[in-house]
């Protein structure tokens, strides 16, 4: 059955391997739209970087639309220190020829999800979750319609990324993340902890440079650029691709495993803002909001990226 979903995105290098792998997949993968907001750069970038992905993979039907342009109560945080200044730095590309949604990417969600019947699209933030909360404030009746969210964010064991506790995509707007965590929608988070096991190693990105296309030419050098930064970082082979994660559990759920558990969002802490306290050890008796995974078949999910980006 193929999954109907809408992508959440604020494209950064891996983001666009995550839309580049949604759309390789049109058998399995329907992509209603994608909506950008503000979040690796700022939302001018973040939208023209999302037609410039969908015209790489061929596919310049997909409607893209331009979301929230600030988190929901604080000043835009940004990595162009990781990404660089265009979000997409590694490989020149065309300015995209295709044009940009006149409706704002809140009211697509808002009205895609009502034109539909309930329970049957996923949405899958690849970002700050600021557009998906502001959608759910607006229009409340639209929370029991989404079949569930996948999303990149978050962390427990590898702690923060942007801070000592905190994640990038939940500490730019953790007032978001809260929304959405105590939604009640189905979660599954896919934190740092599974995506720092997926590293983008010598023989991995040999195999992806092997096929030859202009695509898997655009994927090599951008792990290039980012890999420099966070190879530096963390001191591993290789630099984690988060964003695909979200794609690859919905084309193959095997390769992750994780627990169902209670995460909860801090949002007033000077120190540990934007941590999500997850309840990895069944410690209190809050809620179970989330399935929040803790491990990945990193080859299988190599395997799995390889094997779509060889179709374009």
């Amino acid at each position: 059955m193929t999954a109907k979903i809408i992508i959440d995105t604020d494209p950064g290098q891996d983001d666009a391997v995550a839309i580049l792998l949604a759309l390789a997949a049109p058998d399995a993968i329907e992509v209603l739209g994608i909506t950008a907001v503000a979040g690796n750069v700022p939302l001018n970038l973040t939208q023209k970087n999302a037609r410039i992905i969908c015209e790489l993979a061929g596919r310049p039907d997909i409607p893209v639309f331009a979301g929230c342009d600030r988190p929901l109560a604080h000043p835009l945080v940004t990595a162009e220190h990781v990404h660089g200044k265009t979000g997409l730095d590694g490989i020149a590309l065309p300015d995209p020829r295709m044009p940009l949604q006149d409706t704002h990417g809140v009211d697509f969600i808002i009205a895609t999800l009502r034109a539909h019947s309930a329970g049957t699209i996923t949405l899958c933030p690849l970002g700050p979750l600021t557009n998906i909360a502001t959608a759910f404030r607006t229009a409340p009746d639209i929370v029991a319609r989404v079949k569930e969210i996948v999303l990149m964010g978050g962390a427990y064991f590898e702690v923060g990324n942007i801070t000592p506790a905190a994640e990038f995509n939940i500490y730019v707007d953790p007032e978001a993340a809260d929304i959405v965590f105590k939604s009640g929608v189905p979660l599954t988070v896919m934190p740092l902890d599974v995506t720092h096991k997926v590293l983008t190693t010598r023989s991995r990105m040999t195999a992806i440079r092997a096929i030859g296309s202009p695509v898997a030419h655009a994927v090599a050098a951008w792990t290039d650029f980012f890999e420099r930064f966070d190879m530096a970082k963390y001191g591993q082979e290789g630099a984690p691709l988060h964003d695909p994660c979200v794609i690859a559990y919905l084309l193959a759920p095997h390769l992750f495993t994780g627990r169902h558990i209670n995460v909860e969002i801090e949002t007033t802490s000077s120190l540990t803002r934007g941590m999500t306290v997850a309840d990895w050890w069944g410690v209190t008796d809050r809620p179970k909001t989330a399935v929040f995974m803790g491990d990945v078949d990193a080859q299988g999910f190599y395997d799995l990226l390889t094997g779509c980006l060889a179709r374009y």
